[in-house]
């Protein structure tokens, strides 16, 4: 018997509480907030205030933040997202080619222009228009440059 699979989304970055608040915002999704167990194991001593940092407001992960839907389940001692998710990394090295895989944004029909001025508007940049016999879309690049497709 087959079962299905978890997974989550895992990006490289430099920045992963910038990518997390863009790509929250670009989606409608939340910023995760890890703080509750943060605070509990540097309290325990369990982890060095290192690898910690304030972002969105409260403490989170240096190296780590996650934007989730906001109608999946989440872990409440842990806040992190058990469902739709996407989790940012920091990485030592910056992207240098075209990425392997992407996200496509899809926009309510009629509303393609304006959904690519709001991606702009919170950091995004408009690449180039695609129009092609299956169809047309705006490639478009987050704040640190990975490709994302908008139709």
């Amino acid at each position: 018997m087959t079962s299905t699979l978890s997974w989550k989304l895992v990006i490289d970055c430099a920045d992963p509480h910038a990518q997390a608040g863009f790509w929250a915002a670009a989606l409608g999704y939340l910023v995760e907030d890890n703080s509750p167990l943060v605070e509990q194991l540097l309290a325990a001593g369990a982890v060095p205030e290192a690898i910690t940092t304030h972002a969105h407001g409260r403490r989170a992960w240096l190296d780590l933040a996650a934007a989730r839907h906001p109608d999946d389940p989440y872990d409440e001692v842990s806040g992190t997202g058990q469902g739709r998710r996407l989790l940012f990394q920091r990485v030592p090295e910056p992207k240098t080619v075209k990425n392997r895989l992407h996200i496509d944004v899809h926009s309510a029909p009629g509303q393609r222009d304006a959904e690519e001025a709001r991606l702009v508007g919170l950091g995004a940049r408009s690449v180039r228009t695609v129009d092609q016999q299956g169809g047309s879309w705006v490639l478009m690049a987050d704040p640190e440059d990975n490709e994302f497709c908008l139709s």
